[in-house]
């Protein structure tokens, strides 16, 4: 019977997760499977994997197939590396104790590398956090400072206007209401010369000294009264 080791997926559409089966390779996708060799999570950074190690390695020595995500899998977990060194072992190249060797310092390796990977991966994480909290805290300073000077800009007409309202001179110093030379010293009312001093009423001489009346020739001599006297003569 042909055997297939895929994944089988679970879970919800965004965040699925996903078994590693042992399946006919004629059965569906999401069908019956022979056995379940551990789970595969691509959510977390690095990918969570669990393997029972022995039993993928016994099935893969049986001859089953991977599909390629399982045998990248595979060969992240060393079993693919397991499979190589025992096959050498069975062309006698070396001992089952180098064998054993060899795995181990494959293994160490390994595991300093995915060590450091995830060091390497929590001190960017704890940096971006920092930058995203920094970039947080000098937005909102500028949100404040924003805030404070469009206060300020608001307040300032408003101060100049009561200033203005307490200083203007109109209330307090008007010059017409205090000051006023045609209230004070007017000298139409006060001092008029037409009423005191009038040329023409004081010293009017067509009515003082009128010469047609003191000598008028008409009234001492009369003309007609001189014929009449000569006529008598």
């Amino acid at each position: 019977m042909a055997t297939r080791i895929r994944l089988a997926r679970h879970g919800r559409k965004k965040s699925a997760f996903y078994h590693i089966v042992v399946s006919d390779q004629r059965s569906p996708r999401d069908g019956r499977f022979i056995e379940k060799l551990g789970t595969y999570n691509p959510n977390t950074n690095p990918a969570t994997i669990n393997l029972n190690f022995d039993s993928a390695v016994k099935w893969i020595l049986k001859g089953a197939q991977p599909s390629d995500t399982v045998r990248a899998i595979l060969s992240y977990k060393g079993v693919m590396m397991k499979k190589h060194l025992l096959g050498g072992v069975s062309k006698g190249a070396f001992s089952e104790e180098e064998a054993d060797k060899r795995f181990e310092k494959w293994m160490n390796e390994k595991e300093k590398q995915i060590s450091d990977k995830q060091s390497r991966l929590e001190k960017e994480a704890e940096k971006a956090e920092k930058e995203r909290l920094s970039n947080e805290k000098a937005k909102r300073e500028e949100k404040a400072k924003a805030a404070a000077e469009k206060e300020a800009t608001e307040e300032a007409p408003a101060a100049d206007e009561t200033l203005a309202a307490e200083e203007t001179p109109a209330t307090e110093e008007t010059p017409a209401a205090e000051e006023n030379p045609a209230a004070e010293e007017a000298p139409a009312a006060e001092e008029a010369p037409a009423t005191e001093e009038t040329p023409a009423a004081e010293e009017a001489p067509a009515a003082e000294e009128t010469p047609a009346t003191e000598e008028n020739p008409a009234t001492e001599e009369n003309p007609a009264e001189k014929e009449k006297d000569k006529k008598d003569s």
